[in-house]
């Protein structure tokens, strides 16, 4: 089971220690020295899903030379601003992929493996597109 903790730095600034003791600062969008508590939801989804298709790819022999995952959030305008709809764009570069390894792999992650996609689906409508770009880029 992970375990974090979140302790209070000052104002509205805080560290985040994950449960292999990683650390990393949060703060409210005014401060703006850390990550914007309701973007770590972005990033946990993107970096779970992303650690599944490097995985994935691996396990296929179509090893990746680059991946990014961009995320966007549509939240409700009321607190607590739910997210609604989250987009995840992948760009990804390597050898011989091919569109249907890499849908394969992201239809995966976000169905069967990643465990922030599972939790998060039920509430937000996560939809994805990707780009095979040529390794040379």
């Amino acid at each position: 089971m992970g375990a974090t903790t979140v302790r209070w730095i000052s104002g509205k600034q805080f560290v985040g220690t994950d449960s292999t003791n990683h650390s990393l600062i949060l703060s409210s969008p005014s401060e703006g020295v850390g990550v914007k508590p309701s973007d770590l939801l972005l990033l946990g989804l993107a970096s779970c899903t992303a650690v599944d298709v490097v995985e994935i790819l691996n396990k296929k022999r179509m090893p990746l030379s680059s991946l990014e995952i961009t995320t966007s959030g549509e939240q409700d305008a009321d607190p607590p601003w739910t997210f609604r709809k989250i987009h995840m764009k992948f760009r990804v570069g390597g050898d011989g992929l091919t569109d249907k390894a890499v849908q394969q792999a992201i239809e995966l992650s976000e169905g069967k493996y990643c465990s922030v996609a599972a939790t998060v689906k039920n509430t937000a409508q996560i939809t994805t597109e990707y780009e095979i770009i040529n390794s040379q880029n």
